[in-house]
């Protein structure tokens, strides 16, 4: 008969390299409490590794830096997956999107209409801050992150190699969801994005 440490290794040894779980995703396998304790054997074991609170992964290696950490990215969208919630990336995230900047900041904000929390990885936080529901509507990956980097920057900083570097990038979103998510942006970032769109 199999334990508990089995069956979740073997459902963890079933997924890709990199992929995330959490303790709910094993609940079949018995109470919180008693997943939660199988997975901190495995942990120790060093069969899966300890991304956060809550959050585990068989993590790729490399020959030299070891250990693959996830990207704050990858975290924040396997908990928008876990807990069913829409996200979007703001602030520095969006810019970097784009390369509009380089600075890694230590809290990384999200908008979501899931829960309100703040999840610590290491020395780095997942800011997830509650949104309404317009600010969440956005259905082209180019244009959503577009609105949020030109949210960061504001109306009296952006400048044109900002709006060039943006506009660019947006030739690749499609049309279909550039025309709509231009509707949910605030009037001085419609007229921009409405430069991206061609016409016949």
């Amino acid at each position: 008969m199999q334990s508990v440490d089995d069956h979740i290794i073997e459902k963890v040894l079933k997924e890709p390299p990199g992929t995330l779980v959490f303790v709910e995703d094993f609940l079949y396998f018995g109470s919180a409490k008693t997943v939660g304790k199988a997975l901190e054997r495995l942990v120790k074991s060093d069969k899966v590794q300890r991304v956060a609170r809550g959050i585990y992964g068989l993590l790729p290696t490399h020959p030299v830096w070891g250990v693959l950490q996830p990207t704050t990215e990858q975290i924040a969208k396997a908990i928008s997956r876990r807990d069913k919630a829409r996200i979007t990336p703001t602030g520095t995230a969006a810019l970097n999107a784009f390369g509009l900047s380089t600075q890694v900041p230590s809290n990384v904000v999200y908008l979501t209409d899931g829960a309100a929390r703040t999840i610590k990885i290491g020395d780095r936080k997942i800011v997830f801050k509650k949104a309404s529901p317009r600010n969440l509507s956005t259905i082209g990956k180019i244009s959503t992150l577009a609105i949020q980097a030109f949210k960061a920057i504001g109306n009296e900083h952006v400048t044109k190699h900002e709006i060039d570097t943006i506009l660019k990038e947006l030739e690749k979103e499609t049309p279909s969801a550039l025309e709509h998510d231009i509707q949910l942006a605030p009037e001085w970032i419609r007229v921009i994005l409405r430069k991206s769109i061609k016409r016949d």
